[in-house]
């Protein structure tokens, strides 16, 4: 059985380890913990790991954010993945840093690499992961904040944070998103 796990963030050096590149990084500490590397490919890098006989394919896409939808769509259809085993990881900043909120559907909250995947895939309905940012920030500088580095607290955080995510990502493909929603939302 395989799945497909995407990772929300902008491809390049200045955006490396960003609250907005999130998704980049979780998908790096699951490829990390399976001994798989990315490797360039169409619309985004890709690595492939197993998990108790399930296939995980990790995609970041290199379209940039705004335009997420459109490798989704593509890896999609080229790994034959339905839609019920497509998991989006992403930043949000209406969660405390380092909360994890697992959906089975829901809005784009504003978010525009998640607009942008419903467009394209015509439907709000398809698991995600949003992982907390925080919202420290002033009037007019949310832009800053999310392609912010994170702060050296948080970078501390962030190893637990992230061992969590390739747990929770482990148990969506070997139990189920049910399952993983109620072990993992909110920890």
């Amino acid at each position: 059985m395989k799945f497909l796990l995407v990772g929300l963030g902008n491809p390049g050096s200045d955006y490396v380890r960003t609250r907005h590149n999130i998704g980049f990084m979780i998908l790096d500490a699951i490829a990390a913990a399976s001994g798989a590397s990315f490797a360039p490919d169409r619309l985004g890098d890709v690595a492939c790991c197993k998990h108790k006989g399930r296939q995980l394919v990790l995609v970041k896409p290199t379209t940039f954010m705004n335009l997420s939808g459109k490798a989704v769509r593509y890896w999609m259809d080229t790994e034959k993945v339905p839609l019920d085993r497509v998991m989006v990881l992403t930043d949000d900043i209406n969660l405390p840093f380092g909360t994890l909120r697992i959906r089975a559907k829901g809005s784009d909250g504003g978010h525009n690499g998640l607009k942008d995947i419903q467009a394209v895939l015509g439907t709000a309905a398809y698991p995600r992961l949003r992982f907390g940012v925080g919202a420290d920030f002033g009037p007019g500088r949310q832009v800053d904040h999310v392609l912010g580095k994170f702060s050296e607290a948080e970078e501390e955080a962030l190893v637990e944070r992230l061992d969590k995510t390739v747990a929770l990502a482990r148990s969506f493909a070997f139990v189920g998103l049910q399952r993983t929603m109620n072990a993992f939302n909110n920890t």
